[in-house]
């Protein structure tokens, strides 16, 4: 087994276990993959709670940012959600799309995709799914989503490149993404980087913002924005697992920046207008006529 599936290993294995936590300890850790903070609550998650179509049970305290907030979804739109874990971006989503849309999300953990099929179903919704597979080769075909979002995960694939190549074949023309992730402005004691958990965690596995972006711009992608940013730090009973108190300190000296971004980028093209119905259209689309022996 290589690296890359070894790390993959590592994070499937761990989320896992995530998925039959509670929200708080994974909220005062990195990503919930790391021991809770005694000092700080709400590391890197943003509150979900007064978003439209939030579903408190789906929430597992994972992300590090909002991103179906700048994500601009329509009615009608076809969503997909990278690392959907127990559902809750892809209900915010589906809330935005309408029952008129479709929003897919993908995660490569069982126990998450389990968690989010049960959710989904207590919700009602027919048109949300989760398939299992990865994101770096992901069971979708070409140019199906109008968007695409993702909450605190790339930074857990191996290989983020793939990932963004992948997210441009997804993506219909003129179709965009919104993406929230861990970045690096400077580096990490290696300390961090080298322990599997830290990687389960995020902050090991986050590359260099320049290099994010670069990869975004090599895929073809237009219009790169900064939707929204904010420095991450982590609590010393954290970093004292890893560190000695010299090394926290030299850390701390270093101006080295943990960073949640929020990231929208467009695909070249031309955006298909999906064609209004009329009231009387979108009526007989949406029941049986009588007499008509469909129902």
């Amino acid at each position: 087994m290589d690296q890359e599936q070894k790390l993959k290993e590592v994070v499937r294995e761990r989320y896992g276990k995530i998925a039959e936590q509670g929200k708080a300890e994974n909220a005062a850790s990195c990503c919930g993959a790391t021991s809770p903070s005694t000092k700080v609550y709400n590391i890197m998650m943003d509150d979900y709670s007064g978003t439209d179509g939030y579903l408190e049970d789906a929430d597992l305290g994972l992300g590090c940012g909002l991103p179906t907030q700048f994500a601009h979804i329509q009615k009608g739109d076809v969503v997909i959600d990278l690392g959907s874990g127990a559902g809750n971006d892809c209900f915010v989503a589906r809330h935005e799309t309408g029952p008129e849309g479709k929003v897919i999300g993908i995660d490569f953990t069982p126990a998450m995709i389990k968690k989010a099929r049960a959710n989904a179903e207590k919700l009602g919704y027919n048109n949300v799914e989760f398939r299992e597979g990865d994101i770096d080769q992901m069971p979708v075909n070409d140019q199906v989503a109008d968007v695409v979002v993702s909450n605190c995960v790339l930074n857990l694939v191996p290989n983020k490149e793939k990932v963004i190549r992948e997210i441009y074949r997804v993506l219909k023309p003129g179709g965009h993404f919104s993406i929230s992730d861990i970045v690096l402005i400077g580096d990490l004691p290696e300390a961090l980087r080298q322990d599997a958990e830290m990687y389960a965690g995020c902050v090991a596995g986050a590359i260099q913002k320049s290099d994010y972006l670069s990869f975004i711009e090599q895929a073809g992608f237009q219009s790169i924005q900064i939707q929204k940013e904010k420095i991450i730090t982590l609590p010393d009973d954290i970093l004292e697992k890893y560190l000695s108190q010299e090394e926290i300190q030299q850390f701390l000296s270093k101006q080295t920046g943990i960073f949640s971004i929020t990231v929208y980028a467009e695909k070249p093209g031309e955006k298909i207008k999906k064609p209004k119905l009329s009231l009387e259209q979108l009526q007989s689309s949406s029941s049986c006529a009588p007499g008509s022996g469909c129902c």
